[in-house]
């Protein structure tokens, strides 16, 4: 199989509906930027993983992210079909970040500064790929259209446990937070 097809050669993508019936869109549709970030935040992870050592306990969580992300991305893709929305991610994904970001933050030192989004070259991309989480969600709340409301809460706690997870790597393989020197 050939990886190209050449339908989006004039500018236009494809939605897929679940009586397989391809709806086409302009490639800068909303919705088509929303799933594009979710997948753009997926290969951010993606170069976070492969910065981290064989071994490294976050590597089965963002391995568990970067599924989901499929799974939101597949939400967002698909056009609803006779009213139903797909929901591909459940209560239960989010909840499993809330319980990560708790273990993960436990055995971190309290924030009592800002901390730049630094350290060596995995918690870097960590932060990157918070920052992308960010904007998915502005993404999706932005389109028109109902999606899964799951989606855009978990991708907010997706961001946090991003945040804590670059904390916890540059504590267990850097050199700890980089604090910001700021007054007002």
């Amino acid at each position: 199989m050939r990886i190209y097809t050449r339908l989006g050669d004039e500018g236009e993508t494809s939605l897929y509906t679940p009586k397989g019936v391809p709806q086409r869109l302009p490639k800068s549709d909303t919705r088509v930027e929303a799933y594009g970030t979710i997948d753009e935040l997926n290969a951010v992870i993606g170069a976070a993983r492969a910065e981290l050592p064989t071994g490294d306990p976050v590597l089965p969580v963002l391995e568990y992210v970067q599924h989901r992300l499929f799974h939101a991305g597949y939400d967002i893709s698909t056009m609803p079909q006779d009213g139903q929305m797909p929901e591909a991610v459940k209560a239960e994904d989010t909840q499993r970040l809330e319980a990560e970001i708790d273990r993960v933050q436990a055995g971190l030192p309290a924030l009592r500064q800002f901390i730049l989004p630094t350290g060596i070259r995995a918690a870097a991309q960590l932060h990157v790929a918070r920052t992308v989480a960010r904007r998915a969600e502005r993404r999706i709340v932005a389109l028109s259209e109902p999606v899964n409301p799951e989606v855009v809460r978990f991708l907010n706690r997706l961001s946090d446990l991003l945040f804590v997870l670059a904390r916890d790597v540059n504590m267990r393989l850097g050199n700890g937070d980089e604090t910001v020197e700021w007054k007002v």
